[in-house]
């Protein structure tokens, strides 16, 4: 059983990866329908949350059916860190996560996100701090280095372990590939594997199948997997991976009803939580992936990406249901 503190996650756990603009709660509540065992917020700006910014404190919302969930916080000032990790247990989430990973510029540029890997000796002083701050546990997530010159995980993975982190998540990338080429799994491996560390360690990057996650469990033996960008429209992901470790069958892709059906559940959802316009603008990301793997859908993708009128969406949407049988739907994902 992989347990963070006293939260238990069972034998392997797929988390669901903060990812900005998407991890929203709308999404969370598709991925913990779908199987997601562990979730975590888009993360959340330290400043922000200090002058009371309305984006920020929105994204403090979570919800008893979420449980456990995480709320991920970054920043590059020691000090507002700490004021934000305050404001951000009044919330009662499971856990806070420290973000140490994002590679956008204007976050890492800041030294902030997976900036503050140019700086070892302040991430450990940060990390430390948010701990002694907070009764809840604390987790990181991270990547392999700054650079190819740099990729210190292992050290560094100890010393946020000594400091009082309950568990790591990491991307096996650096902060320079930002999210090309392959993810590097064997320094993930490399800090699971060493004998000091006693903390649950997830794996990050490139899973997009359920065999790719059998094969990195048991290639690099990591206490469980984080998924992103897999997930974006497609939250059957998690139990599709949690099957195939079971039974080592597939089971069938999701058919186009279902698709629609989520599609639309998560676009009502997500103009419910934020406002007509930007819930419209942010689901725009996720229609590819729902009708991933559907033939001429081309001009269909075309509407539901370029409408702002939510009547127009929910036609085309039922459109595609009259359009397609499922048996016009490839059962493949990826």
């Amino acid at each position: 059983m992989v347990k963070i503190r006293d939260i238990e996650l069972g034998e392997f756990p797929l988390l669901l990866a903060p990812m900005e603009d998407v991890s929203d709660p709308p999404f969370r509540e598709l991925c913990k329908a779908n199987g997601a065992d562990l979730m975590y917020t888009e993360f959340i700006s330290s400043e922000g949350l200090i002058r009371d910014a309305a984006k920020s404190v929105q994204k403090l919302d979570i919800y008893e059916y979420e449980r456990p969930i995480g709320i991920q916080i970054f920043g590059s000032d020691i000090e507002s860190m700490e004021q934000a990790t305050r404001i951000t247990e009044q919330t009662n989430p499971d856990i806070i996560d420290i973000n140490y990973g994002c590679p956008v510029k204007k976050v890492a540029c800041k030294g902030a996100g997976a900036g503050i890997l140019q700086d070892i000796p302040k991430m450990v002083k940060m990390t430390e701090m948010i701990v002694k701050t907070t009764n809840l546990p604390v987790t990181v997530k991270t990547r392999l280095g700054w650079d190819d010159n740099s990729k210190y995980i292992v050290e560094v993975a100890e010393r946020l372990q000594d400091v009082g982190i309950e568990a790591i998540s990491i991307h096996g990338r650096t902060r320079k590939q930002m999210y090309k080429g392959d993810a590097d799994w064997t320094l993930i491996s490399e800090v699971k594997n060493n004998p000091r560390m006693k903390i649950p360690v997830f794996g990050n990057g490139d899973i997009d199948s359920p065999e790719k996650a059998v094969e990195y469990k048991n290639k690099y033996g990591v206490d469980g997997i984080m998924i992103g960008r897999a997930s974006i429209g497609y939250p059957w992901i998690f139990n599709e991976i949690k099957h195939f470790m079971a039974t080592g069958e597939h089971l069938p892709a999701p058919g186009i009803e279902e698709r629609v059906r989520v599609a639309r559940h998560h676009l009502d959802r997500s103009i419910a939580w934020k406002g007509e316009k930007l819930g419209i603008a942010e689901m725009k990301r996720h229609y590819t992936n729902y009708f991933k793997g559907i033939s001429h859908f081309k001009a269909y993708k075309a509407k539901l990406v370029t409408s702002f009128d939510y009547d127009e969406i929910i036609e085309t949407l039922n459109e595609i249901t009259r359009s397609f049988s499922d048996e016009a739907l490839i059962l493949q994902h990826g």
